[in-house]
C-alpha cells in the first residue's frame, strides 16, 4: 500500500499556521492537558503525552511552552475537563469530512461544526457515515532537504522499527504505521536523529475525490476555513484531492 503524500499541503498549512501560532499552541495545550490528566506528567511513562510533545515540536512549539503546559496541567486539579468528540459528514460533491474536537461544551462545538458544514453546502451525518472510507494510521513525513539518509537506509530503519509502508515522493518521504506501533517507530527515528516534518496518528482516505467546479472548491474551502478557525476543532480529515 503506497501512501498519498500531502507534503506540499503540509508546508502550506505550516506557513499559514505561522500567522496563527497562538491558536495552534492553544489547541496543542489542550491535548497536553488531556494527556497529562490521563497518564501523568512524565512522558517517559506516558506514551500519549510523549506523542503529543512530538506533535507540538513538529508544529514549532517552544520547549519552555511545552514544559509550562505540562506543569500547569499537572498542578491544576480544577482544570477544565475536555472530552474528545468526533463528527462526520459530507462536503461538496460527496467529499467525506471527519472532524475531531476537544471541548468543554459539546452543544457549542456541535453547533459550530454544523454551521461550518452548512455554510459550505455540506451536511453533518451520523457516526460512521464516512469513517469507513479512511484508514487510521500513524503517519510520519520527512522533508528530503532535512534528511541526510539515503532512501534505502531510511526505509530499512523504519521497517525494522515496525513501520508498515514506506514511500518516496518528489520532496519527501512518507512512513505509515499501525496506530499501535506509531510511538515505537517515531521514537526510533527520533533517537536516530531523523527530523520529522510531521508525526501523528491520522486518518488516510482510501480514495480521493476531485472537485472541478469553482463553486464546489470555494464551498469546500469555506467549510475547512471555518473549522480551522474553531478553537474546539483539533483535526480535520477529508478526501478532497486538493
Amino acid at each position: 500500500m503506497s501512501g498519498h503524500s500531502k507534503f506540499a499541503n503540509i508546508k502550506h498549512k505550516k506557513e499559514r499556521n505561522d500567522s496563527t501560532k497562538g491558536k495552534i499552541f492553544t489547541k496543542l495545550g489542550r491535548e497536553i492537558a488531556v494527556a497529562v490528566k490521563e497518564g501523568g506528567p512524565d512522558p517517559n511513562s506516558n506514551s500519549r503525552l510523549k506523542d503529543v510533545i512530538a506533535k507540538a515540536k513538529s508544529n514549532n512549539m517552544p520547549n519552555d511552552t511545552i514544559d509550562r503546559s505540562i506543569k500547569k496541567a499537572a498542578g491544576d486539579a480544577n482544570a477544565v475537563n475536555y472530552e474528545f468528540v468526533t463528527y462526520e459528514g459530507y462536503g461538496p460533491n460527496g467529499t467525506a469530512i471527519i472532524v475531531e474536537a476537544l471541548t468543554d461544551n459539546k452543544n457549542r462545538t456541535a453547533s459550530n461544526v454544523r454551521n461550518a458544514f452548512t455554510k459550505g453546502n455540506g451536511n453533518v451525518g451520523t457516526q460512521g457515515c464516512v469513517s469507513f472510507m479512511f484508514d487510521k494510521k500513524g503517519q510520519i513525513i520527512i522533508d528530503k532537504e532535512e534528511c541526510n539518509l539515503e532512501a534505502d537506509e531510511l526505509m530499512m530503519t523504519a521497517l525494522d522499527a515496525g513501520a508498515e509502508d514506506f514511500s518516496e515522493e518528489e520532496d519527501s518521504f512518507e512512513i505509515l504505521t499501525d496506530p499501535d506501533a506509531f510511538s515505537e517507530v517515531r521514537e526510533t527515528l527520533e533517537k536516530a536523529g531523523i527530523p520529522m516534518a510531521q508525526a501523528d496518528v491520522t486518518m488516510i482516505p482510501q480514495t480521493w475525490v476531485d472537485l472541478t467546479s469553482e463553486q464546489d472548491i470555494k464551498m469546500m474551502n469555506r467549510t475547512l476555513d471555518l473549522l480551522d478557525e474553531d478553537d474546539d476543532v483539533q483535526e480535520v480529515y477529508h478526501n478532497w484531492n486538493e
